[in-house]
């Protein structure tokens, strides 16, 4: 009985704290049928399962050759969902390595270089391996398009006007009902088509070591999150830009509050940038 009463408490335990978890409730993963996609922390996940070989010399063997097979197989799914990532609006990674063959080399080289984060021995001898590998730092600066280029810090006063300049630490947009696609980089428009955010704005150092955006489900826990800063502005997208896969339009009066005060352009140069989606 107080091994039964154990059991339930603890299983009841284990669901109130993944129920709770804010990084579950904020993230945004993108789950597919061999890994996942977490926008949020910028990681590329895939699993692969593996077999033992007929007649093996021993234990050590077996699991030795299904090891190997696991991670083989998860490498090769983190392929196939590499080539599915989102890098503009436009492009995709399997698009840069059609069009450069230089290029299409050092990304399979990063490939190579995935990380084994898990493997597990089954019962039944099989072994199952989960890989990763980051979007950011030196990856994001092989695919980035280069049209984001290093800017020098902004101190360039704003210009003379009547109305009280807002200055703010970071953006959050709030896209939730737009349908919109996660790329490595995007554009924010206004709805005269003027760039608000993009390559023209954000410096190539800070858009490879963080990300150009940061992507949540929750507004709260974006608004709350420390690439923001301590006051963010929170504008609503009013709809999808173009195709409709990544980029999005704000209103003008929204663009105009961002571009009122000249430090606004500090926090935009240091990608401080969250997208909130469904």
């Amino acid at each position: 009985m107080k091994k039964w009463r154990f059991s339930v408490f603890f299983t009841i335990g284990l669901a109130l704290l993944f129920i709770g978890s804010p990084l579950l409730a904020q993230n945004y993963t993108v789950s597919l049928k061999d890994g996942a996609v977490d926008w949020s922390n910028g990681v590329i996940e895939a699993v692969g399962t593996g077999f033992p070989i007929r007649d093996p010399i021993n234990m050590a063997q077996a699991r030795a050759a299904a090891k190997g097979a696991a991670v083989e197989a998860a490498r090769k799914n983190l392929w196939d969902i590499m080539l599915g990532i989102r890098v503009d609006s436009s492009t995709l990674i399997r698009d840069l390595i059609a069009r450069s063959e230089d290029l299409g080399k050092a990304i399979h080289g990063f490939w190579q270089q995935a990380n084994v984060i898990c493997v597990s021995y089954r019962s039944d001898g099989s072994v199952e391996a989960t890989v990763s590998i980051k979007l950011t730092a030196s990856f994001a600066d092989l695919v980035l398009p280069p049209s984001i280029k290093a800017i020098h810090p902004i101190k360039q006063p704003g210009p003379p006007s009547q109305e009280k300049e807002e200055a703010y630490t970071g953006l959050v947009l709030d896209c939730r009902g737009i349908k919109l696609s996660p790329a490595m980089a995007l554009v924010v428009l206004d709805e005269d088509g003027n760039e608000v955010y993009g390559s023209s704005y954000v410096s190539r150092e800070y858009a490879t070591q963080h990300g150009m955006v940061g992507y949540s489900k929750d507004p709260t826990a974006a608004q709350r999150d420390g690439r923001v800063g301590t006051t963010p502005i929170t504008i609503k997208g009013i709809r999808a830009a173009g195709t409709g896969l990544s980029d999005v339009v704000i209103s003008n009066a929204d663009a105009a509050r961002i571009k009122r005060a000249a430090s606004n352009l500090s926090f935009l140069q240091k990608s401080m940038v969250m997208i909130v989606l469904d």
